[in-house]
């Protein structure tokens, strides 16, 4: 490997610390401790600041994982978890590695019946759990119960048998190797038959360290893990924090003051989150800037247009300095990258943040991969790009179209194993040759960075014959606050011919519209009709909305915040 690559320390501790391509994650976090075992590790600040070191998780670990052993689980066993962000979280999760284990993160959000039948399918036979959750799991062992369950733990001290206080005898762990399997994620939409990624160390710790080529990042540095982190777009920060020895901020909750807080103490200085996040923050900034009238909102517009070309022509950022004040009002001065994922983000945003003189980055994955396969590097990002493919994935575009847009698939170490107890769907998933059909529609551009356009299945067919991508258009609306959710599908507008046409499904945002004063529907209904006719304007005459429809509740959104199409 050459040395210029991030991963490329690893050859220190090759033939010692492990063998092979890629080190497992017991071998990772201990190479992590012997290179900065006393730096802070994992931190939370509510409801007081609790932190610990390297060496002090480390031993906390290692005593877990005697436990686990203690109770007989062995090289290959199936360990649910489940629980909001927290040190213990993440403890139990590196846990059972040690005990050589197979760990099963699952969505604390789901329904009751949705959990039961995630833990019987996984024939887990430990459950790390939130206290909310604990006696009703610990009521049902002995009995029938979901799953195989013989012993639940609690991640919170003061109910049941907690974590921490966890130990055995010393034994001799039967250590998993860098493609034993390391975790079954499962995707949303679980109810029916679940369909769990399986993924190996391999896949999870090779995406980690290959992400890093676009990315720099250094001990020193603070992540913020505020997304629920059974999620693979979140757990991917904590893998990248152990391998980077840098310290993990838990938040707890997705509500903006909290949020901005915990910004300000803990001095972040990498932030991941989602589009919709990103979309608030931004625009209360905006906001901010307005309220200081015309001229001033003009002239700092005129600044961020300037700072913006100058950071992108000549790879120097004097945002950061020029907008010091405003980025210490909305507690963003100690940030200097946030990273988004989970959904498209509207190009105007990326743009604007970067003018701020934050670094921006946006990236694109699944589950199935590990999940990271692209990343907008910071000396080189394309603000309409979800980035530039990541060394070692091999990306390509099926069955292109003359726009060369097509279905994304892709060859590489961070691509899944297949599917959980599913042999159907697992070769459904790949091409003859090998490769993983993402589901996703894009093109890629000559220096190898992708360009999505939307999801296959959500592709709407004009009469025209024209395809119509949902996401173009509802990247559209991401800065009108007005708008909490908007949809765009097809619907038949003529039955007998079967013509499609265009519709948007639109919730208000009844936080904008209450301070506003507005509480009448009707008035809300012209304010969104007319945003509608904005926004088609600048569509082209295939794409425009012919039919709106506003909705009194929101619609049904993931952990990560993206509607639910299915459920609408």
């Amino acid at each position: 490997m050459s040395t210029s690559t991030p991963w490329a320390y690893l050859d220190e501790y090759r033939g010692t610390y492990f063998n092979g391509t890629w080190p497992t994650f017991p071998e990772t976090f201990r190479i992590s401790v012997a290179r900065h075992g006393d730096r802070p590790c994992f931190t939370i600040y509510e409801p007081d600041r609790i932190s610990l070191t390297y060496k002090e998780a480390l031993h906390i670990i290692e005593a877990v994982a005697r436990w686990l052993h203690s109770r007989g689980v062995r090289k290959g066993d199936h360990i649910a978890l489940t629980g909001k962000n927290s040190p213990e979280w993440t403890v139990a999760f590196i846990a059972i590695h040690f005990a050589g284990a197979v760990v099963v993160p699952i969505d604390y959000q789901l329904k009751q019946e949705e959990l039961d039948l995630l833990l019987r399918t996984s024939g887990a036979k430990i459950l790390f759990v939130d206290e909310e959750k604990h006696d009703r799991y610990a009521a049902t062992l002995g009995g029938p119960n979901p799953g195989s369950l013989t012993e639940v733990v609690s991640l919170r001290k003061g109910i049941g048998t907690y974590i921490y206080d966890l130990d055995g005898p010393e034994a001799n762990i039967d250590p998993a190797t860098e493609n034993d399997l390391a975790a079954i994620l499962f995707t949303s939409g679980t109810m029916g038959n679940p369909k769990g990624v399986v993924l190996t160390h391999a896949n999870l710790v090779s995406d980690n360290f290959l992400a890093q080529a676009h990315i720099d990042l250094f001990p020193e540095d603070v992540f913020y893990a505020l997304l629920p982190i059974h999620h693979a777009y979140s757990m991917t920060v904590f893998i990248v924090v152990m391998a980077c020895c840098s310290e993990l901020v838990f938040g707890k909750r997705m509500v903006t003051k909290a949020i901005l807080k915990d910004l300000k103490q803990a001095k972040i200085t990498l932030f991941l989150g989602v589009p919709m996040l990103f979309n608030k923050l931004l625009a209360g900034i905006i906001r901010g800037v307005k309220q200081k009238g015309p001229i001033a909102y003009g002239f700092i517009s005129l600044l961020m247009a300037f700072s913006g070309f100058i950071k992108k022509t000549f790879k120097v950022n004097p945002g950061k300095k020029i907008f010091h004040s405003l980025l210490e009002q909305a507690s963003l001065s100690s940030v200097k990258t946030c990273i988004c994922g989970g959904g498209p983000l509207a190009p105007s945003v990326f743009r604007k943040f970067n003018q701020l003189g934050i670094n921006f980055i946006q990236g694109y994955g699944l589950t199935e991969t590990s999940p990271i396969i692209t990343l907008n590097p910071v000396d080189h990002y394309k603000e309409t790009s979800v980035g530039k493919v990541i060394p070692q994935v091999d990306m390509r575009i099926l069955r292109p179209d003359a726009r060369g847009v097509g279905e994304v698939i892709v060859k590489g170490p961070v691509v899944m194993q297949g599917y959980y107890l599913m042999p159907h769907e697992t070769a459904q998933a790949f091409t003859p040759d090998g490769y993983l059909k993402t589901g996703d529609l894009g093109y890629l551009d000559d220096e190898d960075y992708l360009y999505l356009t939307g999801r296959a299945k959500n592709m709407i067919v004009t009469d025209g014959g024209k395809n119509v991508y949902p996401e173009e258009i509802e990247n559209e609306f991401q800065l009108y606050e007005e708008i909490d959710q908007i949809m765009i599908r097809g619907f038949v507008a003529d039955k007998k011919l079967k013509v499609e046409d265009i519709e948007a499904l639109v919730f208000p945002s009844p936080e904008y519209f209450s301070a506003a004063g507005v509480v009448s529907k009707d008035e809300i209904k012209l304010r969104i009709e007319r945003i509608i006719t904005e926004v088609n304007q600048r569509l082209l005459p295939y794409q425009k909305i012919g039919r709106t429809v506003i909705l009194e509740e929101p619609m049904e959104m993931t952990t990560t915040k993206k509607i639910k199409r299915d459920a609408v």
